[in-house]
């Protein structure tokens, strides 16, 4: 009877591990556990069950334990096979909505002949985000798991001024340390900084884009009133996307749906604000530009973004998108839109002639 109930509580443990398991990677709250899965499994397994079930912890306080239980093991174990391997790491520093500046850490080495990724941390910079500040928190942590600085091989990040700088930068504090250290500046992010570099035609048409879609979203009524609006269009949407600077595939998502919307746009605009109307029908052709392009961008960004990247499969994608890139150039003197599907529409609507959209702009990205 002792063997038993000892066997029923150490699968209530297993469980209650693995129930923690499935809440943290789900993103839901602790208290689901003991107010959902219980319950559920009570009305499943009916009365009988019930030693079973009193035997899973699943509290909100025993879930946390849980979760913190294993995460300290999963760092734990990953500190240790740092402590005595060579690796990269990549930081990023971000600002929460709460205004709070955050350091994230990734590391990547190799094991068991494998290129194996995993996060290393995440830590609040308390005072400023500054290139001293970054590298004491960065010491701080290895010195705190006695994680050797001169394992680290590379550093690669955003390329920021309190990242690189010569003086003040993380990367100078970091040789100082480590004089053999080599900084990289993260593929994905210099591809993101080169849609910065289109024709000033191109980008006041996006910000009239801008413009719309906060005149919309900002105010609760006109949102209310322009989905009902999308709704009685028969629209495949009803809401625009807001742009957003640092989610780099925001200028994409945003520019996209806006010309998804375009026809229910200009009626809304029609009576809230006709001058604004009257830029967005003046720039529908380079409208649709910019969405074409950005898509492009996008799906470039996502293919260097995929899984075990590395510099040979990021050199092949970003020359295919040079080529693809030179093939829309030549083809829109020639009037032959079928690569663009937004600059393909308003020809067909006749809303432009054929050279209205401005070549400058895919040179400029090119």
């Amino acid at each position: 009877m002792f063997a038993s109930r000892s066997t029923l509580q150490t699968d209530g443990l297993r469980a209650s591990y693995k129930i923690s398991l499935m809440i943290a990677k789900s993103g839901k709250a602790h208290t689901i556990g003991e107010e959902l899965v219980l319950p559920v499994i009570s009305t499943v397994l009916h009365r009988q069950a019930a030693e079973t079930i009193s035997s899973i912890p699943l509290s909100n306080n025993t879930v946390q334990r849980r979760i913190d239980d294993m995460a300290k093991d999963v760092e734990e174990t990953l500190c240790n096979f740092l402590k005595n391997t060579e690796f990269s790491i990549q930081l990023d520093e971000s600002t929460l909505p709460s205004n709070e500046a955050l350091l994230l850490a990734y590391v990547r080495f190799i094991k068991e002949e494998q290129l194996v990724e995993e996060f290393l941390f995440a830590r609040e910079l308390v005072t400023d985000s500054r290139g001293k500040s970054i590298f004491r928190v960065v010491k701080e942590f290895f010195k705190e798991k006695r994680i050797p600085l001169t394992n680290i091989i590379s550093v690669a990040t955003d390329g920021a001024p309190l990242m690189v700088g010569c003086q003040r930068g993380f990367i100078s504090y970091m040789k100082k340390v480590v004089p053999d250290v080599l900084p990289i500046h993260c593929v994905l992010h210099r591809q993101h900084l080169l849609p910065r570099w289109l024709s000033e035609r191109l980008r006041r048409s996006l910000q009239y884009v801008i413009a719309a879609v906060n005149k919309i979203r900002r105010n609760s009524l006109s949102d209310r009133l322009f989905r009902q609006l999308c709704d009685q269009n028969d629209e495949d949407f009803h809401r625009l996307l807001l742009y957003t600077e640092i989610r780099w595939l925001s200028k994409g998502a945003c520019s996209t749906r806006f010309c998804n919307l375009f026809t229910s746009v200009l009626e809304f605009f029609e009576k809230e604000d006709a001058s604004l109307c009257a830029n967005l029908k003046k720039f529908e052709g380079d409208i649709a530009c910019t969405a074409d392009l950005y898509t492009e961008f996008n799906e470039m960004n996502l293919q260097l973004r995929g899984d075990a990247p590395n510099l040979i499969r990021a050199k092949s994608v970003i020359s295919a998108f040079v080529s693809k890139l030179l093939f829309f150039r030549n083809s829109l003197p020639l009037g032959e839109f079928y690569h663009s599907p937004n600059l393909c529409e308003v020809r067909n609507k006749a809303q432009m002639n054929d050279g209205t959209c401005s070549l400058r702009t895919c040179t400029a990205a090119n």
